[in-house]
């Protein structure tokens, strides 16, 4: 009776010590002999940016299921939908026309995704500068025939910046509606980044029905501050000429990898980011390294040994940038087939130093998983007090699925995000390697502990 006595006091000492030096298994691999670089690197450089419906899309289709297959998954496949098909067409026109001190200049701009054309024809008209959509509700009327310039900030006392990012960007999102219902012609948003700079970001826009859908653009900070001061003394004529269109959708797909597992193989751990990127840069932290993160974490049970109880699968979903098809597909198949997601784990802030994780789901979920905040404290991860999880596994929420993200440090992702910056060469290799050690790590923890 004392043996088991003792032993009963002993097992979670030996069972947490088995967890930490499997840990350490994983990080050290990751550290000393990760793929997740240059598959990246092969994403980034091979293939490049890989927009919803485009060739390069499809190229990364094919490359990362081939790649899972190399790693030997138990089971490589596709998962069909149906996705938007926006192109951008020739290169955009901002000019501003005959100002006093400046004269006529162009300005660096980027067509919002989604956004309609103008066409060949252009448009030409007055810009009114507003500091936001309440203001422009606020003019009402006195925007008819103009070009709205939405000028607003992130606001850079805000720490997280993807809180600042979520205050400013209601304009790139409704700010084309918004001016339409009162008659403006066109918008011209500021960047959305805390960088001062003479790169512009895109992103998506989303029309609302039944009102007129109007050109969008959005210019680099630096055009946006000479724009504002220019306006301050003088109005100003501003063209705008593009050339973007939305096709009919097409025919692409989610790529799934699964390790099965050996004793609750009907309870799923999904591991993922979003093969799509936006049409400039490479999409090398939006979202390249989270995929290349998420297939890496599989990949380490498999170099390590470690045979999962519950089945591991890494996704690459399709079409986060400008229609969230992918996720909502593999949702709605999820839920098609009764399958049991126990968590889920997104990868979408960029490949930077993991410094959390975030969480959505019960308080027993959240309390379980806070409980190994231990585990992470020798490699720097130690926030485990946000919360959300990620678009692309949010409609999985509905199943009772607790929802995870990895959150590195935010302070960088803004000058890159959406913009032809967006490259490996803006990707560093640690920072990458400590991502993907940590996701296996987690994914590792709820495979052997569950949920319950």
């Amino acid at each position: 009776m004392k043996k088991l006595i003792s032993l009963l006091f002993l097992l979670p000492i030996l069972i947490s010590a088995q967890h930490e030096e499997t840990i350490k298994k994983i990080y050290d691999e990751s550290l000393s002999n990760g793929h997740v670089y240059e598959n990246l690197r092969y994403l980034c450089k091979e293939i490049g940016n890989r927009l919803s419906g485009s060739p390069e899309a499809a190229a990364a289709v094919e490359y990362t299921k081939q790649l899972m297959e190399s790693y030997g998954f138990d089971t490589v496949y596709l998962q069909p939908v149906m996705v938007p098909h926006w192109v951008r067409g020739k290169k955009e026109v901002v000019r501003a026309i005959n100002s006093d001190k400046h004269g006529t200049f162009e300005m660096n701009a980027l067509a919002l995704g989604n956004s309609v054309g103008t066409g060949p024809e252009g448009i030409l008209g007055d810009v009114i500068e507003v500091s936001g959509i309440d203001e422009v509700n606020e003019l009402g009327k006195k925007v008819e025939g103009k070009i709205v310039f939405y000028n607003g900030e992130m606001d850079p006392t805000i720490i997280n910046t993807f809180g600042a990012y979520g205050g400013a960007v209601i304009q790139r999102s409704s700010g084309a509606s918004e001016a339409a219902k009162y008659g403006a012609k066109a918008i011209i948003i500021r960047s959305v980044t805390n960088r001062q700079d003479d790169i512009p970001h895109t992103g998506s826009l989303r029309y609302k029905a039944l009102i007129n859908q109007i050109p969008a653009v959005a210019i680099s900070t630096n055009d946006a501050d000479k724009l504002s001061a220019i306006l301050k003394e003088q109005k100003l004529n501003v063209y705008i000429e593009t050339h973007c269109q939305i096709l009919p959708d097409v025919l692409s797909y989610n790529v799934i990898g699964e390790l099965r597992g050996s004793e609750f193989a009907d309870e799923i751990i999904a591991v993922g980011g979003h093969l799509d990127s936006w049409d400039v840069g490479e999409g090398a932290h939006d979202d390249g390294s989270g995929c290349m993160q998420a297939v890496e974490a599989v990949r380490l049970f498999k170099t390590l040994g470690i045979k999962p109880k519950r089945t591991l699968r890494a996704v690459m979903w399709m079409n986060e940038e400008n229609g969230l098809r992918g996720g909502q597909e593999y949702a709605r198949v999820a839920k098609e087939k009764g399958e049991k997601h126990i968590a889920a784990l997104e990868s979408d802030s960029g490949g930077f130093q993991p410094l959390g994780f975030s969480m959505s789901g019960n308080e027993n979920q959240k309390t379980k998983v806070r409980a190994w905040k231990d585990y992470f404290l020798p490699y720097r991860v130690w926030d485990f007090t946000q919360n959300g999880g990620g678009a692309d596994i949010g409609p999985l929420s509905q199943q009772g699925t607790l929802l995870i993200g990895l959150r590195p440090s935010t302070q960088r992702y803004f000058i890159y995000h959406h913009t032809p910056a967006d490259v490996f060469e803006a990707v560093d290799r640690r920072e990458l390697e400590l991502g993907a050690a940590s996701m296996a790590a987690m994914i590792y923890l709820i495979d052997r502990e569950g949920l319950n």
